[in-house]
């Protein structure tokens, strides 16, 4: 009897998603096997088309910006990222529902390896059927997929369609470079600018790699070093976590300097080269002014 109920009120929760956007949305595909090229050429296809949404890879990505979703490319297995990718839990429909109730788009491209794929991810989210759909080898020459399918298997690279920025936040930790695409279209088009993100997946990384809490507190320190301005330091306590590092530190300042301008420029300094060089998110960065050295008071 539970199971019936069950099944039921499924049915007639998509039944009502269904009736919510099938006279509203209309649905584009964009489909190519994996590592050909698809997110890196998602936007532009999206633009041609006048799609403002796109779904790829279990994010809604509006223009720039992921408005809804968690990337399936932080899976630890490719089975759970082909679960993310399609929408598999309850949790991760709702969330993406809710999105489409709050912004309530009239069009939207979904990404997918296959047309089975998009179809599945189109059922799962209660959209209507698939109106129009563009293949990767229509945008994109042999070569050019040739090429992106060798960076896949050798560098372990996938694109995500939007800034760095938007990412950083939920992927502390991972390899992330922008990459800016600048396309013209001709005389007296405007051209196609877009940013996007270069990412490798927890799956694909050939074996795991891990930074201590001692290797942020030897760079801070290091870099505590090269600011005449900061005569030594006291202590430093750093705590990690999965979305990224908190770091303390206590030093003491030389007699003179303005306080406050030194250690708000050491911390953004400090802030800016620990991301760049460990990809870590600092979360938090105290520094305080312990003490302070008055040169021949020794």
């Amino acid at each position: 009897m539970q199971l019936i109920i069950k099944v039921e009120r499924k049915e007639e929760k998509m039944t009502l998603l269904k009736e919510i956007f099938s006279n509203k949305i209309e649905v584009y595909a964009f489909v190519g096997p994996s590592g050909t090229g698809k997110s890196y050429r998602a936007q532009m296809v999206a633009g041609e088309k006048g799609i403002e949404y796109i779904i790829d890879d279990g994010l809604l990505i509006k223009g720039n910006e992921v408005i809804a979703g968690e990337s399936a490319k932080k899976a630890p297995t490719k089975i759970e990222t082909v679960k993310h990718a399609l929408f598999y839990t309850d949790e991760e429909k709702q969330e993406i529902t809710k999105a489409f109730k709050k912004y309530k788009p009239d069009k939207i491209l979904i990404l997918g390896t296959s047309d089975g794929m998009v179809q599945k991810i189109a059922a799962n989210l209660g959209l209507p059927e698939v109106s129009d759909t563009t293949y990767i080898n229509q945008v994109a020459t042999e070569e050019e997929m040739q090429t992106a399918r060798h960076i896949r298997v050798t560098e372990g690279k996938h694109v995500i369609p939007v800034p760095t920025f938007e990412l950083k936040k939920d992927f502390s930790g991972y390899l992330l470079d922008p990459l800016q695409i600048f396309k013209s279209k001709g005389i007296g088009q405007k051209p196609y600018i877009s940013e996007k993100t270069i990412m490798r997946p927890t799956f694909s990384y050939l074996g795991n790699f891990t930074i201590s809490d001692t290797v942020f507190r030897q760079i801070i320190e290091f870099l505590a070093t090269k600011m005449p301005e900061i005569y030594k330091v006291v202590r430093t306590r750093v705590s990690s976590s999965e979305i990224g590092t908190s770091i303390y530190m206590e030093v003491v300042v030389m007699y003179g300097c303005n306080i406050q301008e030194t250690l708000k420029e050491f911390k953004e300094k400090a802030k800016r080269e620990i991301e760049k060089l460990t990809a870590m998110n600092v979360i938090s960065l105290d520094v305080v002014a312990k003490n302070i050295y008055v040169p021949g008071s020794d």
